[in-house]
């Protein structure tokens, strides 16, 4: 456990908290948002267990990491990536995306190539674009950006109570799949992030990753839930595949966009097979 220094706002560092832990090859997490890398916690004990060295970090303004109100956009949080790989001094690595951790992997092979990359996982993944555009109808536009701020500003709480309802899809898994402690656990997560960086975030989505992807050049596993209410099926997983041919693309049966949660044994069986690669 520790930090590792990115920038400065003001009179004080811009600090990102970071666990790593195990030995063997490195794999890197990048959680999605409104939460930290606590959210990986179904994950950590099989890679632990499967003899990974692993780097959880938390992306800045949320968890234990410092909470600017600058940097929320793809090229500082992949500089910030950067930063965390070039201190650590990581090579032949694995990067795990979740959500918008899946902005921050494309993002940073764009702008910083796989030298030290072995292999990516990007899970309900934002690529290609997550805009809306002819060829993403169901995507978002300025309009539904400017809605998710409203509400935002408006109820943090509230509006962090309705979005882990789709996340999870709490009407078909709550008390099944998911328990009442485990919402309680991710809502106080997501609670604990800085109100501005929660508010700040939404207007990534809009984000173009399909230059970034042409320069994917290592092996890559996209893992997409059938039934995802935030990042649908056909517009983001199959899409992603579509612009991502070569990936290695599997399709989680009755996933929600939080299937690390409630399809944990099935991701993470796929993910350490991939790994094993």
């Amino acid at each position: 456990m520790g930090t590792i220094t990115v920038g400065a706002e003001n009179s004080a560092p811009i600090d990102l908290y970071y666990e790593d832990q195990g030995i063997g090859r490195a794999v890197v997490l990048l959680h999605g948002w409104p939460f930290d890398g606590r959210s990986w916690e179904p994950q950590l004990h099989p890679l632990l267990d499967a003899g990974y060295r692993v780097i959880n970090y938390d992306r800045r303004g949320f968890g234990r990491s410092s909470a600017p109100i600058t940097g929320y956009d793809f090229d500082t949080l992949s500089a910030d990536l950067d930063t965390v790989m070039r201190t650590l001094d990581l090579t032949d690595v694995s990067l795990v995306g979740f959500s918008l951790g899946t902005g921050e992997v494309a993002r940073y092979i764009g702008r910083y190539g796989t030298d030290r990359v072995r292999s990516i996982v990007l899970i309900e993944s934002l690529t290609p674009t997550f805009a809306k555009g002819p060829d993403n109808p169901h995507g978002v536009d300025a309009a539904g950006v400017d809605a998710t701020q409203q509400a935002i500003l408006a109820d943090r709480y509230a509006w962090l109570t309705g979005l882990l309802g789709d996340m999870l899809n709490l009407d078909e898994y709550l008390g099944k799949r998911v328990s009442d402690e485990n919402v309680r656990a991710m809502w106080s997560a997501g609670v604990d992030a800085s109100p501005w960086a929660t508010w700040a975030c939404p207007r990534t989505w809009l984000e173009d990753f399909s230059s970034d992807i042409q320069k994917i050049d290592v092996p890559a596993l996209l893992l997409h839930g059938t039934a995802d209410r935030i990042l649908d099926l056909e517009n983001q997983g199959r899409r992603a595949h579509a612009a991502m041919p070569d990936a290695e693309y599997i399709e989680i049966e009755g996933g929600p966009h939080v299937g690390c949660v409630t399809h944990a044994e099935e991701i993470n069986g796929h993910l350490l097979r991939f790994l094993a690669t």
